[in-house]
């Protein structure tokens, strides 16, 4: 069976049909499609069971580890049975996403500030993508639309209302969000995943980016760095500084001990006020 690659699932029943063309079950969303035909034995399963043996599979093993094989033998049962509810590996994804997206908590919005319930919508999100690792690669080339991810747009759109842009503007940036949030909790996983494998990149980074600046041929990188707070090495001083990792430019590229949930809010902050602009907090 294809998966979000295009690739055949190994355990998909050789030569299996599709459904009949013109019937309900030929739906391109599964969420269109009845959840299982009127024939054939009682069911075992259901698409909720499914998602959630694909879900505890993905956060102990990792995404590539869930197989329509894998997932029914976590359930004590044969791969054949499992096409009965899903007829693909991504429709499996595709339940398993939507799980994950009923997580994000919903209470507290409506406070009048777009901008603050949508920072509110990004951070719940950032944690349920930090306890399921797996999510934001999932999601990478788009979040497919079920009923919890329709329900977040929702929310989202509804903090939107009063925001005097286009309706395409707010949806584009709703999709622009959610793509920050999924980049900036795979960073933050691989910092903390990472360990000195991370520290060593950082450090061989802050090294190489001192030693460059000081060298003066890149002065718009200098004046950056410098006016983030990193401080550059005067010409000469680069090796001294990059080896002690102070005073060097390093120290502003992504080195400090900020919060990682602070470091989060000020980006997604930035990207929407960009996004939707001084119209929006007029």
């Amino acid at each position: 069976m294809p998966d979000r690659t295009g690739s055949q699932d190994a355990s998909a029943p050789p030569g299996r049909p599709g459904p009949a063309a013109g019937s309900a079950r030929d739906a391109a969303s599964i969420w269109l499609r009845p959840t299982l035909s009127g024939r054939g034995p009682a069911p075992a399963f259901d698409r909720e069971r499914l998602a959630d043996a694909g879900v505890r599979l993905a956060d102990a093993e990792g995404l590539a580890a869930v197989t329509m094989r894998a997932v029914a033998r976590s359930l004590g049962s044969a791969p054949a049975s499992l096409y009965r509810y899903v007829t693909t590996r991504e429709e499996l994804l595709e339940l398993m996403i939507d799980r994950a997206a009923g997580e994000v908590r919903f209470d507290g919005l409506g406070s009048g500030d777009w901008l603050d319930d949508l920072r509110t919508l990004a951070h719940r999100s950032r944690e349920v993508q930090l306890r399921h690792p797996w999510l934001p690669e999932a999601t990478a080339s788009g979040s497919p639309l079920g009923p919890h991810t329709v329900a977040y747009l929702e929310h989202a759109l509804a903090a939107l209302a009063p925001v005097p842009v286009p309706a395409r503007t707010k949806l584009e940036a709703v999709g622009v969000l959610q793509s920050v949030v999924g980049s900036l909790t795979r960073a933050e996983r691989a910092r903390r995943t990472d360990g000195g494998t991370l520290a060593r990149w950082q450090r061989a980074d802050r090294e190489f980016l001192a030693r460059t600046v000081a060298a003066g041929e890149h002065p718009h990188v200098a004046a950056a760095v410098t006016a983030a707070g990193g401080g550059v090495p005067q010409h000469g001083e680069g090796e001294a500084g990059a080896a002690a990792g102070e005073d060097g430019a390093g120290t502003a590229v992504g080195a400090g001990d900020e919060d990682p949930a602070q470091i989060f809010d000020r980006i997604v902050t930035r990207v929407l006020s960009g996004l939707l602009g001084p119209e929006g907090r007029g």
